[in-house]
């Protein structure tokens, strides 16, 4: 995916998520990721992807 591709693709995951509003954001996310681990083929990539967001959740929390 290139730069704008991705800027795309972020600006109508904004949209979306304002749209779904505060109260559904988090169901949202959750079907969100749901929907974009199924299309990986190796289930590493989605473990080390939750592993680093995890480290870095928890980084911003300290």
């Amino acid at each position: 995916m290139t730069e704008q591709e991705l800027d795309v693709a972020y600006t109508a995951l904004c949209r979306a998520l304002g749209e779904a509003g505060p109260a559904n954001a988090e169901r949202f996310l959750a079907m969100m990721c749901l929907g974009l681990m199924v299309r990986c083929e190796q289930p590493q990539e989605v473990l080390a992807l939750i592993e680093s967001v995890r480290g870095r959740c928890a980084d911003e929390a300290e």
